[in-house]
């Protein structure tokens, strides 16, 4: 028996190479040498059932994997024959002795891969879709009130040609003659431990349990294509940074009248130039003057609702935390708010003039500071002023 080709080598490509690059190596050796368009060249029909061969093998994660490790014998029950590795226990090399099976389907037998246990599933069956994952920035405020974005993603829809049929209008898919729709047949292989029944995916249909006569132009009898969509999301209120929430129905297109897929969208939100989530809370610095820390005063706080009156208590201390009730963030998928904590932050002057110096001694005296006493054993100097006032 002949040797054959590198399968690498009969597509042109190399052993690293992607799974969309063998593909397009692919098409291309197909196109090059179809018999519709070399009518009547015997070797341009061997080319093009070469590279389908090579293909089939390729495109096939375990194929390729057994291809890798044991090469042509790894896939091709026929190969090898004669001889084989003469490390073999059982003589002559795998494939010796006249035996005649394919290593895949025997490791699959025993260790429960491919086609050698369970029961196979209806290859016709409604599949679903796969989801699609995009990402969206949004700001803090629409986070906490929730709003809507559009966003751009790559999909796959039902060919609109064919309706995900496959075939081309006015025709459609037939039942594989060979496997009668179960997309399997079922091989027995004589090896050293006698006759194995295996079941492989029928070469004719690959395991589609159909076949087409005349595909679809638009989708080359895929049954969906892919094109770059806009699709219109609601981001709930209440979301938070790096969350992710789901959009039904709106990820690829399923296969055999399967449902769609979902879209996952991961939301990213900016941070507040002013505003701190703490859980649904929300946390604000508010910056008061001195005098308006020691005599109180009617301020206009920010929420995320829009400014509020509020009012400072005469002798508030600078760390003091006040509570604003639902001025917080929506819940997400629920009801009502969290709060906003108000941290009152004291800003003591600085550059005093020399008469400000000394008004500050004077209001010391009235108050009965006294300088250099323990911090501890005094009263706050906002305190003082309030029990004077």
């Amino acid at each position: 028996m002949a040797d054959k080709r590198d399968y690498y080598e009969v597509l042109g490509v190399s052993k690293g190479a992607t799974d969309d690059e063998i593909k397009k190596a692919y098409r291309k050796k197909a196109k090059e040498y179809h018999p519709d368009l070399h009518p009547g060249d015997a070797e341009a029909e061997a080319k093009f059932k070469e590279a389908n061969e090579a293909y089939e093998v390729l495109s096939d994660s375990q194929k390729k994997a057994r291809y890798d490790q044991f090469g042509h014998a790894g896939v091709d029950p026929n190969y090898g024959a004669g001889g084989g590795y003469g490390g073999n226990p059982f003589g002559g090399g795998f494939g010796g002795g006249g035996m005649d099976f394919d290593l895949g389907d025997i490791f699959g037998s025993f260790f429960g891969g491919g086609f050698g246990g369970g029961r196979q599933s209806n290859p016709n069956g409604p599949r679903r879709g796969e989801d699609v994952q995009t990402r969206v920035t949004i700001s803090f405020e629409e986070a906490a009130k929730g709003c809507k974005r559009t966003v751009d993603i790559n999909r796959v829809d039902s060919c609109p040609e064919c309706h995900g049929s496959g075939a081309k209008a006015g025709t459609s898919a037939k039942t594989c003659p060979d496997c009668s729709g179960r997309g399997y047949v079922n091989v027995q292989q004589r090896t050293a431990f006698g006759v194995i029944s295996t079941q492989k995916s029928c070469p004719k249909c690959q395991g589609k349990g159909k076949v087409i006569d005349d595909p679809c132009r638009r989708c080359n009898g895929a049954g969906r294509v892919s094109s770059k969509t806009s699709v219109e999301v609601n981001i709930p209120a209440g979301i938070d940074d790096r969350q992710i929430f789901n959009v039904s129905g709106a990820g690829n297109a399923g296969t055999n009248g399967g449902p769609k897929g979902d879209l996952k969208v991961a939301v990213f939100v900016r941070p507040h130039s002013h505003f701190e989530r703490d859980g649904y809370n929300v946390w604000l610095e508010q910056h008061v003057s001195y005098t308006q820390a020691a005599l109180g005063d009617n301020l206009r706080i920010p929420t995320l609702d829009g400014d509020v009156k509020f009012d400072l208590p005469a002798g508030t201390q600078s760390g003091t935390v006040f509570k604003l009730t639902g001025k917080g963030i929506q819940i997400l998928n629920g009801r009502g708010k969290g709060d906003q904590l108000v941290r009152i932050i004291v800003d003591v002057p600085k550059n005093l003039t020399q008469r400000q110096k000394e008004l500050m001694v004077e209001l010391e005296k009235e108050l009965g500071v006294k300088r250099g006493a323990p911090v501890s054993s005094k009263e706050g100097f906002f305190d003082k002023f309030k029990n004077k006032k």
